[in-house]
């Protein structure tokens, strides 16, 4: 697992939003008290005038940042979700479509499609949060394609439906490997360090305006701080969507399971 991957893991959503708030929060206030230490108010009130034209370039350049990214996880997110819909819903068509074939081989695909749905809820996306695969659902789909191998279609109907169930079968497959492969890519950590890093040149600019007020700088500092963290605690919370408390849920292919458990 990554380091971010980790935190949604151990972390609750409640945990980590404060833990990230805490940091730049703690940081800004700091910043001012060391600033303040060391050069008085009327020093810096100097080069105000300076100092806010190079921080709102500097605010500009690192909100399209922030921006960009929040959109980019937020698209990856849903189009995790929506890959994850399709592929239960490719599983209900499996089913749907076997009816014109023989009984037998009916019977016996709605068992294993059961098995396979709730060997997906029941393990795998226990594991997905760790970027893990389950080995049981690995052999559940295996069993099906081994199911599908040997038959043989009778007639034209079957031929016809045989072959949109390969297709449908194929398709599963594909989303399968794919909700795999979201639950385990997230953004470079090259991205993550000029979020963090810049979050934290954007906080530590602001302690270098001079005011007369010390209390009220602290404020403004602390609230620009908690913003900033909140928007990075957004990115990270979307980054991957299987993971953390906020994360794509079974919900689909229990309906699915449902489905077939009531047919």
């Amino acid at each position: 697992m990554s380091f971010i991957q980790t935190l949604l893991y151990y972390l609750s959503t409640p945990a980590l939003a404060i833990l990230i708030i805490a940091i730049y929060v703690g940081f800004s206030i700091a910043g001012l008290c060391i600033v303040r230490s060391f050069f008085p108010f009327h020093k810096l009130k100097l080069h105000n005038d300076v100092a806010g034209f190079i921080f709102a370039t500097l605010g500009v350049i690192y909100a399209v940042l922030l921006a960009f990214l929040v959109v980019v996880t937020w698209q990856g997110f849903d189009s995790a979700s929506q890959n994850a819909a399709k592929e239960a819903n490719y599983l209900a068509d499996l089913y749907r479509d076997s009816m014109p074939l023989s009984s037998d081989f009916h019977s016996r695909l709605k068992l294993e499609l059961k098995q396979y749905a709730s060997d997906i809820v029941d393990h795998e996306w226990q594991i997905m949060p760790r970027g893990l695969r389950s080995e049981v659902v690995q052999q559940d789909q295996q069993r099906i394609w081994d199911l599908f191998s040997s038959y043989r279609p009778v007639n034209e109907t079957q031929k016809v439906f045989f072959s949109e169930s390969v297709r449908k079968l194929n398709e599963a497959c594909e989303a399968r490997r794919q909700r795999l492969l979201d639950a385990t890519s997230g953004l470079s950590p090259i991205l993550y360090f000029i979020l963090i890093l810049g979050g934290l040149i954007t906080v530590g600019y602001t302690v270098m305006f001079g005011t007369e007020n010390f209390v009220p700088q602290i404020i403004m500092t602390s609230m620009l701080a908690v913003m900033i963290a909140l928007t990075l605690f957004t990115i990270i919370a979307l980054d991957y969507p299987f993971s953390g408390d906020i994360s794509i849920k079974p919900t689909v292919f229990r309906m699915v399971l449902n489905t077939l458990l009531g047919s």
